[in-house]
């Protein structure tokens, strides 16, 4: 699958704490274009807790190999996607490594229908309280 085709894309980036990551979304900007819009960030503790997660993501469709790097954008397909997306919007601002793991498995299993329901929630209006509902579901807080 080539970067045009992708609903979403995944860039790997290294910072000065370590290795991160950025999860695009395919939308259609005010002047009519389609572009690659930034959805979240994973921070670098973010990123080595859901290793996992995005190294499935990479070689979902695409066939990429298991070695994030940091680099050009890495295309995903809407499945995918939407559970990377989730991730990093229910890690955002979290510290402990072992509910950010927890989180990552749990959406590396999950229903791509239902992971893109939960993007549609969390990127809506009462985003707040469905970012919340799915950190409890997802077992990333008590």
């Amino acid at each position: 699958m080539k970067i045009r085709d992708a609903s979403f894309s995944l860039r790997v980036v290294r910072r000065r704490d370590g290795t991160a990551a950025i999860i695009h979304r395919r939308r259609v900007d005010d002047q009519g274009r389609e572009r690659l819009i930034k959805i979240a960030s994973i921070s670098p503790l973010g990123y080595s807790a859901g290793a996992p997660l995005l190294r499935s993501a990479a070689r979902g469709i695409n066939g990429y190999g298991t070695k994030l790097e940091p680099g050009p954008f890495i295309p995903l397909d809407g499945d995918w996607g939407a559970r990377v997306a989730c991730y990093a919007l229910v890690v955002k601002g979290l510290r402990n490594t072992n509910r950010m793991r927890k989180a990552a498995a749990n959406l590396r299993h999950a229903d791509p229908t239902e992971a893109a329901w939960w993007l549609g929630l969390m990127t809506g209006s009462g985003k707040r309280r469905a970012v919340r509902a799915l950190r409890i579901l997802m077992e990333a807080v008590k």
